[in-house]
C-alpha cells in the first residue's frame, strides 16, 4: 500500500487525481490516500481520508511531514488573479508553506535517512515571461512577470535543491491551463478559457474578456491527472538534475476554441458567448506564453490531447451534467 498525500485534494484536479489513484493505484499498488484542503465537495467526491486545514497555518506542514507519506502531490495554491491582486496572501499561501513542508521532510529524512519521499509539485507556465519565441523550448529562460509565476518559480528551485541534497525525490510539472474545468468559475485570470466552453454547453451565457486572436496552451483535467500519476512513478534519474518540466498540451486561439465548440455543439451554443473586454484580464493574459515544444516531457512519456476538439470531448464524457 502506497501512502499518498494530496495537498489541495478538495479542488478539481485533486479530486480527479484521487479518483484515478483509487482506480489504478501507483506502480500496480493500491493507495492509502489523504486529501488535505480548506474545503471539500459537499456531495460525492473522491474516496480518501479528508483532512480540513489551511496550509498557511503555523505548524500545519510540519504535522503532515511527520506522517511520512510515500508520495506527496502538492497542488495547493491560490490562483493567478488572486495572487496578483492580494500580494501578501499570494506569498503566504503559494511559497512559505512549501518551504515549511520541505523543512519538515528534511527533518524526517535526517531522523531516518531511508525516508526519501517522492514529491510532485504542480507548477505553471506562468514561470515564463516575455518576450517569447514562437514556441518555448525546454531551454527557454524562466523569468516570471507576475507574482504567481514568481511564487511557483521559487518553489521549483527549492524542490530541486532539496532533491539534489537527497532529502526528497521531487519534481515540478508546469501544467498548461487546465480546460474545460467543471463547476463554477474561479478567480484565475485564465478562468474564461473554460467558461466560454462550459457555460454555453450548459445553456448559459459566457463572457469573453479578450480578443478571439489570443493564443494559449491547454490540456484537459483528465490529462492533468495522468500527468501527475506519471510524474509520481517516473525514474527521476532521467531528468538529469533538471527537475522542472514543461508538459505537452494544445496551442490554439480563442477563435479556434470557439470553432471546436461549434463543431461539437452547433451555432446556437456558440451564440451564448458574448464579448465583453476586460483590460485587467487582458493585461495579465498578454504576459503569458502561447505555445511550447516540450520534447523532454514527450520523450519521458507524458501525453496530452492533440487538438482542442479532443479537450471538449473529454468534458462531454467526464463532466457535462446530463
Amino acid at each position: 500500500m502506497t501512502k499518498v498525500l494530496i495537498l489541495g485534494g478538495g479542488g478539481m484536479v485533486g479530486q480527479k487525481l484521487a479518483h484515478r489513484l483509487n482506480v489504478d493505484g501507483l506502480n500496480g499498488r493500491p493507495c492509502d490516500i489523504t486529501l488535505h484542503d480548506i474545503a471539500f465537495p459537499t456531495q460525492g467526491g473522491a474516496k480518501g481520508a479528508r483532512r480540513l486545514g489551511n496550509l498557511a497555518d503555523a505548524g500545519q506542514m510540519e504535522v503532515l511531514a511527520a506522517e511520512k507519506f510515500d508520495v506527496i502531490f502538492h497542488l495547493a495554491s491560490i490562483v493567478s488573479g488572486e495572487a496578483e491582486t492580494d500580494f501578501e496572501k499570494g506569498w503566504q499561501v503559494n511559497m512559505f508553506p512549501t518551504w515549511r513542508l520541505l523543512e519538515g521532510l528534511r527533518a524526517e529524512h535526517e531522523a531516518d535517512p531511508s525516508y526519501v519521499p517522492r514529491m510532485v509539485f504542480t507548477s505553471s507556465i506562468a514561470v515564463f515571461g516575455g518576450p517569447y519565441p514562437d514556441k518555448i523550448s525546454d531551454t527557454f529562460l524562466s523569468a516570471p512577470q507576475t507574482s504567481y509565476g514568481a511564487q511557483k518559480s521559487i518553489c521549483e528551485t527549492m524542490i530541486s535543491d532539496f532533491s539534489r541534497k537527497g532529502f526528497i525525490d521531487g519534481m515540478s510539472i508546469r501544467l498548461p491551463t487546465i480546460c474545460v474545468r467543471p463547476g463554477k468559475a474561479n478567480l484565475a485570470a485564465s478562468s474564461f478559457f473554460s467558461g466560454i466552453i462550459r457555460e454555453p454547453l450548459n445553456g448559459m451565457e459566457a463572457l469573453l474578456p479578450v480578443p478571439d486572436t489570443v493564443r494559449h496552451w491547454h490540456a484537459s483535467p483528465r490529462a492533468a491527472a495522468r500527468f501527475l500519476t506519471h510524474a509520481a512513478t517516473l525514474d527521476t534519474a532521467q531528468l538529469e538534475g533538471r527537475r522542472a518540466l514543461n508538459l505537452p498540451g494544445v496551442s490554439c486561439t480563442v477563435a479556434e476554441q470557439i470553432e471546436a465548440l461549434r463543431q461539437a455543439a452547433g451555432n446556437d451554443v456558440v451564440r451564448l458567448i458574448k464579448p465583453e473586454p476586460n483590460g485587467a484580464i487582458m493585461k495579465i493574459v498578454q504576459g503569458w506564453p502561447r505555445n511550447f515544444d516540450p520534447q523532454r516531457a514527450i520523450s519521458l512519456g507524458f501525453e496530452a490531447e492533440k487538438n482542442f476538439g479532443e479537450i471538449i470531448q473529454v468534458y462531454l464524457e467526464d463532466d457535462l451534467k446530463t
